[in-house]
């Protein structure tokens, strides 16, 4: 009896990895197409079979995936926008054909571009929080520390502006302090954005000993979410760093962020005194 199959086109990242080894726990093949430099090794041991492409290469995956008559396929981790602009891209012809194609090169834009060419040829992209449902926290606190109420009004604000950014598709992440933003999240990612908030806040205060940074960090969700691909992860990396910026609350948008290593996220957020709250969009009321 042949076990069932899934493909996943991997990212950067611990989240591949996430779902690849809870694929095969629950008994699936996992069928991996690794990008070069960029899908962690690590993979490999969760893997049925990989074969690993040049960023830019559709028609190779797409017969890997139909040699191996793989027809659900998920796309989980990170490719820096850097690649793609920096050179380090190599489009086959029906890669070039669709960038061609692009209005912009915007994250979905591109990935909505790509589940255009799998539906094309018979492939089902399937939700990217598949066997990680467990990862989506509900609303609500997760660690026993909370926001004060000085902390909520910036976590209100800092919601309105992520939103306006997110559904321009530029960043889904903010930092915030006193109602003003300190950073925006753009081609660098949220980790390097929440540093760079540390740093900037570092300038403004350098003649300061000991500086009461106090900042918030807020994660969303694009308006109306694809569920299939580019939802916000976050993990311990991003508390460490916060930790070391100088910010100690995070609030991110439930059942649409997956948080890796949940339960462990959790008692480090609360180590690091990290107050996150999960929040349902329509409580926020402006």
């Amino acid at each position: 009896m042949s076990k069932k199959k899934v493909g996943l086109i991997s990212g950067g990242g611990a989240y591949p990895i996430f779902f690849a080894r809870e694929a095969k726990k629950l008994g699936y093949d996992v069928f991996i197409i690794g990008l070069k430099d960029i899908t962690p090794k690590q993979i490999e041991f969760y893997a049925k079979e990989i074969k690993y492409f040049k960023l830019g290469q559709i028609n190779g995956p797409l017969k890997f995936l139909k040699n191996n008559n793989v027809s659900k396929v998920l796309m989980a981790g990170n490719v820096p926008h850097i690649s793609i602009f920096g050179g380090n891209i190599s489009p086959d012809f029906r890669a070039a054909k669709l960038l061609f194609s692009l209005k912009d090169k915007k994250a979905n834009s591109i990935l909505g571009a790509v589940a255009d060419e799998l539906k094309k040829d018979g492939f089902e992209l399937i939700n990217s929080a598949t066997f990680l449902d467990h990862l989506l926290p509900k609303r609500g606190f997760l660690t026993s520390l909370k926001p004060n109420k000085k902390q909520d009004k910036d976590i209100q604000f800092g919601w309105k502006v992520a939103k306006i950014m997110a559904d321009m598709d530029i960043g889904l992440t903010v930092v915030i302090k006193d109602k003003t933003v300190v950073a925006v999240e753009a081609m660098e990612g949220t980790d390097n954005c929440i540093l760079r908030a540390g740093n900037v806040f570092n300038k403004i205060n350098a003649d300061k000993k000991h500086p009461k940074k106090n900042m918030v960090v807020v994660k969303v969700a694009r308006p109306n979410q694809d569920m299939r691909f580019d939802l916000p992860v976050i993990g311990i990396k991003t508390l460490e760093i916060m930790k070391d910026a100088g910010a100690n609350v995070l609030a991110i948008e439930s059942r649409k962020t997956l948080i890796l290593e949940k339960e462990l996220f959790i008692k480090k957020a609360d180590e690091y005194n990290i107050a996150v709250q999960a929040i349902n969009p329509a409580d926020m009321l402006f």
